[in-house]
């Protein structure tokens, strides 16, 4: 197969997009300052990092699982739990995905095309990883949105809760319950004021 560089420049325009698709589910809960799908991927594949590495599996390889989980949502839309009643996204992502990695290079696609399955059949230790990554970086988001003022975010974190499988998510979403999103800067405050000679 011959390399197109016009469709894989192509393909890096579209992922553009990812910082601009805005994930829906928040909407439910009164936000109205919605975080893009970016947001959401780049903190969902650093936590799958750590988690695989916490778990003794391929930290790299789950949190490729984690960067491109999202891709197809450029082309269908982000649908809350509540579409999902009605609307059962997985075919059309799956062939959003497909066409989307379809000109780039043979081991990129087929590589891709792998752990895109791992991730959403949860058929390797990687893959339930991956996922438990992905629900995590929305329990972190909920209790964000939790102190910003929309308590209803709590239901992401119950549902979270329910749906962790590795014992070390299950340990973290402990910590995070009992803790406060601003918590990581205490301390780290250096104050350049200077009192002035009385």
């Amino acid at each position: 197969m011959t390399t197109n560089y016009k469709k894989i420049a192509d393909f890096f325009f579209e992922l553009g997009l990812l910082k601009r698709q805005k994930h829906t589910g928040p909407l439910l809960a009164g936000v109205n300052d919605l975080t893009s799908l970016a947001d959401h991927t780049v903190r969902t594949a650093t936590i799958a990092y750590l988690l695989a590495d916490l778990e003794n599996v391929n930290p790299e390889k789950t949190c490729i699982m984690c960067l491109i989980h999202d891709f197809p949502e450029i082309r269908t839309g982000d649908h809350h739990k509540v579409s999902a009643r009605y609307i059962d996204t997985g075919p059309a992502e799956k062939k959003a995905f497909l066409e989307q990695i379809s000109a780039l290079p043979n081991k990129t696609r087929d590589t891709w095309l792998k752990l895109y399955h791992e991730k959403n059949k949860r058929n390797t230790k990687e893959g339930v990883i991956a996922q438990d990554a992905d629900w995590l970086e929305t329990a972190v988001s909920a209790k964000e949105f939790i102190e910003q003022g929309y308590p209803a975010m709590q239901n992401w974190i119950d549902n979270v809760r329910k749906a962790l499988e590795t014992p070390s998510a299950k340990e973290i979403l402990k910590v995070i319950e009992k803790s406060s999103s601003t918590d990581w800067w205490q301390g780290l405050k250096k104050m350049t004021y200077k009192k002035l000679k009385k």
